[in-house]
């Protein structure tokens, strides 16, 4: 695969150059499958809206492309992962959630079991009151105590 032309302009937009040598400015790399393949599976779409480019496998660019892309991927894509359940304030909704996630000990509400989405046998999506989603990528993964109060839920 030839490597994507990509840089940064002045306003510190990305600018991607296709293979006829036109510049596109102001492209926005999109996840198709974000959560369960983040490598795989990127377009370049045009601030228009049209797709300039698609990259099968981010490890397949070269360094400082890939850095680009991560930079503007994770700058774009928000989703804490819960690494464990510290306490519920009540197992009825809405109740008040601490947990520790991959950026930090945080607090969030939980409006309902149905902002509890199931992705497949062991992941989880949850959804706070603020639409901020968490992911719970393994729950054979969490803690005893974790697994508790998360059972309470589903």
């Amino acid at each position: 695969m030839r490597d994507i032309q990509l840089q940064r302009n002045a306003l510190g937009r990305l600018m991607y150059t296709d293979t006829e040598g036109t510049k596109h400015a102001g492209v926005v790399p999109v996840h198709a499958f974000p959560i369960s393949a983040p490598a795989e599976g990127v377009a370049l779409v045009s601030a228009d809206g049209h797709e300039l480019a698609w990259i099968d496998n981010l490890n397949q660019l070269s360094g400082n492309t890939r850095q680009l892309v991560e930079e503007e991927l994770a700058s774009r894509e928000f989703i804490p992962e819960i690494k464990q359940l510290l306490q519920v304030s009540t197992f009825a909704t809405p109740s008040i959630w601490t947990v520790e996630t991959d950026r930090g000990h945080t607090s969030f509400i939980l409006k309902g079991e149905d902002d509890i989405r199931r992705l497949n046998q062991d992941s989880l999506l949850i959804a706070d009151s603020n639409s901020i989603h968490f992911l719970i990528r393994d729950i054979q993964l969490l803690n005893k105590h974790s697994r508790k109060l998360l059972d309470r839920f589903l």
